[in-house]
């Protein structure tokens, strides 16, 4: 469509001056062994076939435990960041810093384990946004995403959100795709998350990340996406960009399974709360027996201290020492 013939109101996305970078063509990470770095080895899981599935996980006992259960990638939800870190609802309370070391403590425990973070709005101007790239980056997380959410943001799934105008998201976007590639040979993956289909109209949600995606986003979060039906169209629409979709029970998006959000062509599905309402849960139920009976005996289900700090790492510091000659751990 040429510009003397665009209709009123219709959006114009300059494919000539859309973001390309050659090196990270999706095309250049479909062969060969999966990296030991997270971000390289999160691109060869975007590139190749099969949904990647990111549990969110808020602190070190519950990055140990999806570990330990076998997944490939691992969500750090701010909203669970907040939750276990500050114990605050998700209302923008937590900082850059906070997300930072809370994602460089997770990045740690398994330095090839693929980890995206959420970066909210990315913490303020364009030079904020470039400032949280680098450090995620050098905390060692693979991806992170920023959204369209004024600064003073909340859950995706709570009522009341505000957006930004499509330039001031576009302006984050292309922040944190300049700052991503001033880093030599970083395949940090971006990417854009809107807010606005509950402000604004799926359709605005939709040409939102079209937008994103050409300002080179590498992957497109569409948060509250209320139907298979628009989850659906909006993987058609945005093709051949990958899609991310967030399930939260009791949320705004239906409880997809993993392998319902595959068929309807998501690549990324993430469980925000997974962690953290069971850890609640777990807790609670911990506490009301131990105020009830006295003690923790029927709620430890025989888990003694040797075997937890098992789930904590414990062979790998024994063998450590052991390897380095030390014998402070011989007997443990």
């Amino acid at each position: 469509m040429g510009m003397d013939t665009v209709a009123p109101g219709d959006i114009v996305v300059d494919v000539r001056a859309a973001y390309h970078n050659p090196r990270l063509d999706p095309r250049n990470y479909l062969e060969g062994p999966l990296s030991t770095n997270p971000a390289t080895r999160l691109r060869q899981l975007l590139a190749r076939p099969g949904i990647i599935v990111a549990p969110g996980i808020c602190d070190g006992i519950s990055a140990r435990c999806a570990i330990e259960a076998g997944f490939e990638c691992l969500y750090q939800s701010g909203a669970a960041t907040t939750a276990s870190r500050l114990g605050q609802p998700d209302l923008a309370i937590a900082t850059l810093n906070d997300f930072v070391e809370a994602g460089q403590m997770v990045s740690s425990l398994d330095p090839t384990m693929p980890v995206i973070a959420d970066a909210d709005t990315g913490f303020g101007g364009p030079a904020n946004v470039a400032r949280t790239v680098q450090q995620y980056i050098q905390a060692g997380i693979a991806g992170l995403h920023i959204e369209d959410q004024v600064q003073t943001k909340r859950c995706g799934h709570l009522m009341g959100k505000q957006v930004v105008s499509r330039e001031e998201f576009l302006t984050r976007i292309r922040a944190a795709v300049h700052a991503r590639d001033a880093v030599p040979g970083s395949d940090f993956v971006i990417i854009g998350r809107t807010d606005s289909a509950q402000v604004l109209g799926m359709e605005e949600a939709v040409t939102r990340l079209q937008l994103a995606s050409a300002a080179g986003a590498d992957v497109c979060f569409i948060e509250g996406v209320k139907t298979e039906e628009l989850l659906r169209s909006t993987v058609a629409a945005l093709a051949p960009k990958p899609v991310l979709v967030n399930v939260i029970s009791g949320g705004l998006t239906p409880s997809f399974t993993t392998s319902e959000a595959e068929a309807m062509g998501a690549k990324i599905i993430i469980f925000s709360l997974v962690s953290c309402v069971a850890i609640v849960h777990g807790v609670r139920d911990a506490m009301r027996s131990l105020r009830t009976t006295g003690t923790d005996f029927s709620t430890a289900k025989g888990m003694d201290p040797k075997s937890f700090f098992g789930i904590m790492g414990l062979d790998d510091v024994v063998t450590l020492d052991s390897q380095a000659g030390g014998s402070a751990f011989e007997v443990v």
